[in-house]
């Protein structure tokens, strides 16, 4: 009976191990990831840059014009898992340029709901795929 209660703890520990897994894979993307995968009730979206669907063009070389279509980038990859960006927990942004920050702020900040937004970690980075001027990834809950 003792060594059947010691093992108690750990198959709690694995039980939240099987949480079922849904890849969402995407022929266009520019290395080997998943723009999307679901495990359980949580949802990552892999950094997006600020791409046209299905293309290898940006929507512009500006910062306002990167920022959302990034923002669109992740409102698309969410709804491929039936997700809204009302579910977004968690972000971070990577800016080439701290200078962008407060019109990428701004931006970003229009696609949450006032005082519902995520958690976030913004940093500068020396450089981005595709010398794009940001990078945004995403984590929700459902």
């Amino acid at each position: 009976m003792k060594s059947k209660l010691f093992l108690f703890p750990i198959l709690l520990l694995f039980a939240g191990c099987t949480a079922s897994r849904q890849y969402f894979t995407d022929e266009k993307v520019i290395g080997p990831y998943t723009p999307v995968v679901k495990v359980g009730n949580l949802i990552y979206v892999s950094g997006q840059i600020a791409m046209k669907p299905g293309t290898t063009e940006f929507a512009g070389d500006d910062i306002e014009a990167q920022v959302r279509q990034v923002m669109e980038n992740i409102k698309s990859q969410l709804a491929r898992a039936g997700a809204t960006m009302n579910e977004v927990v968690q972000c971070t942004v990577y800016l080439r340029d701290m200078k962008d920050y407060a019109k990428m702020n701004q931006l970003y900040g229009s696609y949450f709901t006032a005082g519902r937004a995520p958690t976030r970690t913004t940093v500068e980075v020396s450089n981005l795929p595709r010398n794009a001027k940001v990078e945004i990834t995403a984590v929700a809950y459902q």
